[in-house]
């Protein structure tokens, strides 16, 4: 019998992988955590969930900072918060529009939690919701069965708002648009922790895609930069202080508006500048800067180009 247990357990892991997949739950402080996903790629084995996500366990509740890639990644997002509190989610807050940021709403919101966001966040969203649902397709194949578009009720209109949720203060912040248009941040100013969503990136190197916005989320790095958070819970990489973020992102994004700037100010054909500064050394040891370096230099190029 005993021998038949691992033998189905073993089955059903192989047939749905997403089940052995977990978030790494650190805790930061005091009921605030972090949950930690893959660096690599989005894939089936991870559901999507290369990214970090985070909560507060107030009284009687759970606030959840961003929901995941999909009703399974939701699901999983889940089970990570009930191995520290049995206490539901009632409220999530969305920082950006990409989609581990906020496709698993739809889950939550059907368990009752209110979804909470920018309205230029939830513009972008409706924007490009049905191209990541699309793409995420041929990655999580029938484990995105389920997900469907939610979005705030009622978005806020501000580009900062204060919200008091069971006693614990947030902000939900723009500092401007980074990643991608509306991206937001999660300020907890009497803790002075910062959840910040896609504008940092540490453990590994960050991504320009199309969309991004280069030169503002420069700006916005160091918006936030200046609010001196004393603990950062990433959207990417493990829970940092300032001076990882300033390395892994602030740096890295510095360099790029001036490096790529000046070479696009002197119409330096665009190959021979990813060629030029393809080496980076001081951001080399960063993971995926091979796959992502060059990709980076060329969009930013593109940006100032089209200026």
């Amino acid at each position: 019998m005993k021998r038949f247990i691992i033998l189905l357990a073993l089955y059903v892991v192989a047939i749905h992988p997403a089940l052995a997949y977990e978030l790494q739950s650190r805790e930061v402080i005091h009921n605030v955590y972090a949950l930690v996903g893959s660096l690599e790629a989005r894939s089936y084995e991870n559901q999507a969930l290369n990214a970090t996500f985070g909560f507060v366990v107030t009284e009687n509740s759970v606030v959840l900072i961003d929901s995941g890639s999909s009703a399974a990644g939701a699901r999983i997002i889940e089970a990570a918060i009930h191995r520290v509190t049995p206490k539901p989610v009632r409220w999530v807050i969305n920082t950006g529009s990409q989609d581990h940021r906020w496709l698993g709403n739809d889950y939550f919101a059907k368990q009752g939690a209110e979804i909470i966001a920018l309205k230029r966040t939830v513009t972008t969203q409706k924007e490009l919701g049905d191209q990541w649902l699309n793409g995420l397709k041929p990655v999580l194949k029938e484990t995105l069965s389920g997900t469907a578009l939610a979005f705030a009720s009622r978005p806020i209109l501000a580009d900062r708002a204060a919200i008091n949720l069971e006693g614990r203060r947030f902000e939900l912040i723009w500092p401007g648009d980074a990643h991608f248009a509306g991206d937001a941040v999660v300020w907890m100013p009497d803790e002075s922790v910062l959840f910040s969503g896609d504008l940092i990136f540490v453990d590994r190197l960050l991504g320009v895609l199309p969309g991004s916005h280069v030169v503002s989320w420069r700006k916005a790095y160091h918006v936030v930069e200046m609010m001196a958070p004393k603990y950062i819970i990433p959207g990417h990489g493990k829970p940092c202080v300032v001076q990882t973020a300033k390395h892994d992102t602030g740096d890295y994004l510095d360099w790029l508006v001036n490096e790529v700037g000046k070479a696009a100010e002197t119409w330096e054909p665009i190959g021979q500048v990813v060629d030029r500064l393809a080496d980076a050394a001081q951001f080399k040891k960063l993971p995926l800067f091979d796959l992502l370096h060059k990709g980076n230099i060329s969009r930013t190029y593109l940006e100032f180009e089209g200026k």
